[in-house]
């Protein structure tokens, strides 16, 4: 059996889902994507007014097919290993215009969330750091089968964190960070590079590792 399915460096789409463009999770973007790059793997920065497109409606989709901005999202998420969304949350979920795009993306085929590693982080001005809208942006995801990492970093008072050149100003919040985001891409790096340890889904307790994959659900 191979045990390099993937010789080049991991690609990792980091995508800063605000629309306003000095926003707090913007720059956790950024600096996410900075964090991806010392590793040595493919950063692809991205922000949601690249991907513009219509409130989700079924009627236009079957008159019209797929927005454009829906479809150039759906490109970026293909051509990566993993993702990561750094989310604002509001009113203490998932910010409108994310959840539009999550739901517009959804309708290609074949679905190009499903077993997708993702990690989610968030910024905000309060003390609790967006955190409750990643925990309501886990569960649109994992229905759809993206495989989000259980380690979320969540920035408190985001709007007076960050230094001039980009980094968290308090040593420890970079540092773990950093551990996060080194976390993640080692689980990714396990999961697309060598074959020998993809997961499988079995669904008999008797089923050996030389049963076929159990098909997911998110077909």
């Amino acid at each position: 059996m191979p045990t390099d399915a993937h010789p080049g460096p991991l690609r990792v789409l980091v995508f800063g889902a605000a629309l306003r463009a000095e926003s707090v999770n913007a720059r956790l973007a950024s600096l996410v994507a900075r964090l991806v790059s010392d590793t040595g793997a493919n950063a692809d920065l991205a922000g949601m007014r690249e991907f513009t497109m219509p409130l989700f409606d079924g009627d236009v989709e079957a008159a019209e097919g797929l927005p454009e901005g829906a479809l150039a999202l759906r490109d970026r998420l293909e051509l990566c290993d993993a993702f990561v969304i750094s989310s604002p949350e509001y009113n203490a979920s998932v910010p409108g215009v994310l959840k539009n795009a999550i739901d517009w993306v959804s309708r290609v085929r074949p679905q190009p969330f499903k077993t997708k590693h993702a990690m989610l982080v968030s910024a905000s001005p309060s003390m609790v750091g967006g955190n409750r809208g990643l925990w309501a942006l886990r569960v649109p995801l994992e229905h759809l089968g993206t495989r989000v990492y259980p380690d979320m970093f969540s920035l408190a008072e985001a709007h007076q964190s960050f230094t001039e050149d980009g980094l968290l100003a308090s040593a420890h919040l970079q540092q773990r960070l950093t551990d996060t985001v080194t976390g993640f891409l080692s689980l990714v790096e396990a999961d697309v590079r060598y074959v020998c340890l993809q997961r499988r889904w079995y669904e008999f307790l008797g089923d050996g590792t030389e049963a076929a994959v159990t098909q997911r659900a998110e077909d």
